[in-house]
């Protein structure tokens, strides 16, 4: 199972689990699903992915990384892993 996140051309995060990475990323880039989030923000480019062994391990990080802001979604696409903690505190 792999946990991925595309960039879209209007510079957002969308962050998906899927079991065959290179069939959904090409659903994506086709427009498949009028209705669906990327459908008006194509192309899109895969900037991220992940692979889990499990599919509970997938989707929880799924859910956790989609509560997360811009910054730190981009901090993690970049590799810059120590500027997560610091993105992660709130501000008083």
């Amino acid at each position: 199972m792999y946990l991925y996140i595309l960039l879209c051309t209007d510079e957002t995060f969308y962050t998906g689990v899927t079991n065959d990475l290179e069939h959904r990323f090409g659903e994506h880039q086709s427009g498949k699903d009028p209705n669906s989030y990327t459908f008006s923000r194509r192309p899109v480019q895969l900037v991220y992915s992940e692979g889990f062994t499990s599919p509970e391990a997938a989707i929880a990080m799924e859910k956790r990384i989609k509560k997360w802001s811009h910054a730190k979604k981009q901090a993690l696409v970049d590799g810059e892993f120590g500027k997560l903690v610091d993105l992660a505190k709130k501000k008083f």
